[in-house]
């Protein structure tokens, strides 16, 4: 599969794993539309990138919104063979906090943003990709999911969380069985510890205790490594139904 045929939807990419996916596809001469709901990050991301570009305010957890949204790529750019779900969100609480037992809100929340927004954005995607033109094995369309090591070795405090990512995990396989005689493949990521902003702005103790916690390399995963993977998943079309953990050997303690 070229890179440079790549006509790429990504969600959550106005910054981290996203955004560095974004960087990598329009290097190689790719497209590249951003749904996130960071209007102001997103729109003064694109216009940084040299190349063909765009960003949509897309609310992943709204169905309607997605599905317009696509088909709004589609008219621009046209086909969209691969879409890339990195929206999510993690919020941290234990079951049986100091005042109170763990936010059923909370956790709905959590579950709907990371594994209904993810799910919304697959059979969106997947009811545009099945009418693309085929390619090499017959091939028409990649979904990539982003997961997590947490839904394997869940910490303390991450039951929603967890839950989200490991629904990811489990519905990969299923959905790739289904949309196989489409020729859309389907497979999900699963980083480690990444260095995205979010923990980049940790004190300079906790930061430093993550990285001690690695097993090799010892240090945190770049988004680009995470990126490079995306571009490896697209040029290999026997890629299908599997999640990658892309954690450096790392499995999570308890806390």
């Amino acid at each position: 599969m070229k890179v440079e045929d790549i006509n790429a939807v990504i969600t959550g990419g106005s910054s981290g794993l996203g955004k560095a996916t974004a960087e990598l596809i329009i290097q190689n001469s790719g497209k590249v539309t951003i749904f996130d709901t960071q209007e102001e990050k997103g729109n003064t991301f694109v216009k940084s990138l040299d190349g063909p570009c765009d960003f949509i305010l897309t609310d992943v957890t709204n169905e309607s919104s997605v599905s317009k949204n696509l088909a709004i790529v589609k008219e621009k750019f046209g086909e969209i063979n691969l879409v890339v779900n990195c929206a999510g969100i993690g919020t941290p609480e234990k079951i049986l906090g100091k005042e109170s037992t763990h936010s059923t809100s909370t956790f709905e929340k959590v579950l709907n943003v990371n594994l209904t927004g993810t799910f919304n954005v697959i059979k969106s995607a997947a009811n545009e990709m099945k009418n693309n033109s085929s390619k090499l094995d017959d091939f028409k369309g990649l979904i990539i999911n982003t997961a997590s090591i947490a839904a394997y070795d869940g910490q303390i405090g991450q039951a929603a969380y967890s839950a989200s990512k490991g629904g990811i995990v489990a519905m990969t396989l299923p959905i790739a069985r289904e949309l196989a005689k489409y020729g859309i493949r389907i497979c999900t990521i699963a980083p480690g510890l990444f260095e995205t902003p979010m923990l980049k702005g940790l004190p300079e103790k906790a930061y430093n205790s993550l990285i001690d916690s690695t097993i090799y390399p010892k240090r945190l995963g770049m988004p680009h490594e995470y990126a490079k993977l995306v571009m490896a998943i697209y040029k290999n079309n026997m890629l299908n139904g599997e999640t990658i953990r892309l954690d450096g050997a790392l499995r999570l303690g308890p806390k």
